[in-house]
C-alpha cells in the first residue's frame, strides 16, 4: 500500500481538522483500530493479501480512458476517464471494504456493520462480508432506500441484513447516526467499515489510503499515454469524499496540476436546498471529526438535498476541509440540472451510464475542458456506474 502524502500536523488531524470527538465507549474500539491499521500497513503479507483481493476479485487496476466522443462535442481540453465503475460491485467503493473486512478478521471481529446512502457501499461492504464469511448489517435512510432500490435487493441476495432508518431527513446522516450507536453497543465483536473519509481517526487516513490506488494508478496511466506529462487539471465529486481523497492524494504535490472537488449544488444555494459544506458550511463536529458542515446558529445540522443519495450528506472528510483552507484544492457546487445534464451527455456520445455522484463531476470537468481550451487535458474519476440511478432519473427527468 503506497503511503499517501501525509497532511497531518498532529496524530489524527489535517491542520486544524479530524480528531476523536467520540464518547467513550468508543475510544477503546478506534485505539484497537488504529493499532492494527498501523502494523498492517507495513506488514508485507497483509499488502499482498490485499493486493491479490484487488486484482483478483474487485478488478484492478481500472482502466484510464480519453472520451473523444464527449471531449469533441464540449469542445476544448481532451477528458480521461479512469474506470472505477467498472470494477466488481460497480463502484470504487469495494477497495475500501476489502480492505476494512481483512482489518476486522485480522483484529477477530465475527461481525460487519456500515451505514450506506447510495447503496453502493452498502453493496461493497456486503460483498466483502459474503467473500470472507462474516454477518452484515447495513443501516439505511429510508428514503434512501426508496431512492435506490436495486442495490437494497442487491444487498439481502448477498446476505446482509438491510435496516431502514426513519428519523431525521432518512438519509445518510441519519443511517451514520444508527451505525455508529450500534457499534457503540457492539464494539467488541463488531467492526464498523465507515465508507467515506469522514469520522474519527483513524478512518479518514486509512479510507483514503485504501482508495489511494485510484490515484496512483491514474497518474501512472496517464503519464504513460502522454509521454510523462501530467493532465491540466483532475475532477473527482465530492460527498464524504473517498474517490476525490484517493485521487488528489497522488497529484496533491504537483503544483502544475489544478484540482477541483465538486459537491452536490442541489436547487440552489438557500438553506435546504443543496448538499454542499465546503461551499455554504462552516467548522463543525460531526460524526466525531471537526470539518466543515451545514449547521445553523445553533450547531444543529441543517437539512441537505441532493438528486443523488450519495452526495446528501451535511458534513465532508476533514482532509477535504484542510485542503480548502490551504487553497490547494478547488470546490464548486454543481446543480441537479446540470449533473442530469451531464450524465446524459456523457451517455450519448461514450455509452457509459455514470452514477448520478458521478455525473457532478463530469458537469466541473465539461466546463474546465472548455476553459482549458484545446491541447490540454482533464483527468475525472468516473466513480460508479449509474445503473442504481435509471429509475430515479428517469422519474427527475419526468
Amino acid at each position: 500500500m503506497a503511503a499517501a502524502t501525509t497532511t497531518s500536523t498532529r496524530r489524527g488531524y489535517f491542520g486544524r481538522f479530524g480528531g476523536t470527538f467520540v464518547p467513550e465507549t468508543l475510544v477503546s474500539a478506534l485505539d484497537q483500530l488504529d493499532a492494527a491499521y498501523q502494523e498492517a500497513k507495513v506488514d508485507p503479507a497483509f499488502n499482498a493479501e490485499l493486493a491479490t483481493h484487488l486484482r483478483d476479485f474487485a478488478g484492478r487496476p481500472t482502466l484510464l480512458v480519453p472520451a473523444d466522443r464527449l471531449s469533441d462535442e464540449v469542445g476544448g481540453a481532451r477528458i480521461w476517464l479512469k474506470r472505477e465503475d467498472l470494477l466488481h460491485t460497480g463502484a470504487h467503493k469495494i477497495n475500501n471494504t476489502i480492505g476494512q473486512a481483512l482489518l476486522a478478521k485480522r483484529m477477530g471481529k465475527t461481525r460487519l456493520i456500515a451505514e450506506t446512502g447510495a447503496g453502493q457501499h452498502g453493496v461493497a461492504t456486503a460483498t466483502a462480508a459474503a467473500k470472507f464469511g462474516l454477518p452484515c448489517d447495513v443501516y439505511m435512510g429510508s428514503e434512501d432506500v426508496r431512492r435506490q432500490s436495486l442495490n437494497v435487493f442487491r444487498m439481502r441476495l448477498l446476505g446482509a441484513n438491510v435496516i431502514e432508518v426513519d428519523s431525521g431527513s432518512r438519509t445518510l446522516k441519519d443511517a451514520t447516526n444508527e451505525a455508529m450507536r450500534d457499534w457503540m453497543g457492539s464494539s467488541g465483536e463488531t467492526h464498523y467499515i465507515l465508507g467515506s473519509v469522514v469520522g474519527p481517526h483513524p478512518f479518514p487516513a486509512m479510507v483514503r489510503d485504501f482508495h489511494r490506488c485510484i490515484g496512483d494508478e491514474s497518474r501512472r496511466q496517464f503519464m504513460e499515454h502522454n509521454g510523462g506529462d501530467l493532465p491540466e487539471a483532475v475532477v473527482a465529486c465530492v460527498g464524504g469524499g473517498s474517490n476525490a481523497a484517493g485521487m488528489f492524494a497522488a497529484f496533491i504535490d504537483d503544483d502544475g496540476v489544478r484540482i477541483i472537488g465538486t459537491e452536490a449544488g442541489g436547487r440552489g444555494s438557500g438553506a435546504g436546498d443543496h448538499a454542499a459544506p465546503l461551499t455554504y458550511g462552516e467548522p463543525g463536529v460531526l460524526h466525531g471529526s471537526l470539518s466543515y458542515v451545514l449547521q445553523d446558529p445553533d450547531g444543529q445540522t441543517r437539512p441537505v438535498h441532493s438528486a443523488s443519495a450519495g452526495l446528501d450528506y451535511p458534513g465532508v472528510g476533514p482532509e477535504h476541509a484542510f485542503w480548502k483552507d490551504e487553497g490547494r484544492v478547488e470546490y464548486e457546487a454543481v446543480s441537479d440540472t446540470d449533473a442530469l445534464d451531464a450524465f446524459q451527455r456523457l451517455a450519448r456520445t461514450e455509452g457509459i451510464l455514470c452514477a448520478l455522484e458521478t455525473a457532478h463531476a463530469f458537469a466541473s470537468a465539461e466546463r474546465l475542458a472548455r476553459e482549458i481550451g484545446p491541447g490540454g487535458n482533464v483527468l475525472v474519476c468516473c466513480s460508479g456506474r449509474g445503473d442504481k440511478d435509471c429509475q430515479e432519473i428517469a422519474r427527475l427527468l419526468g
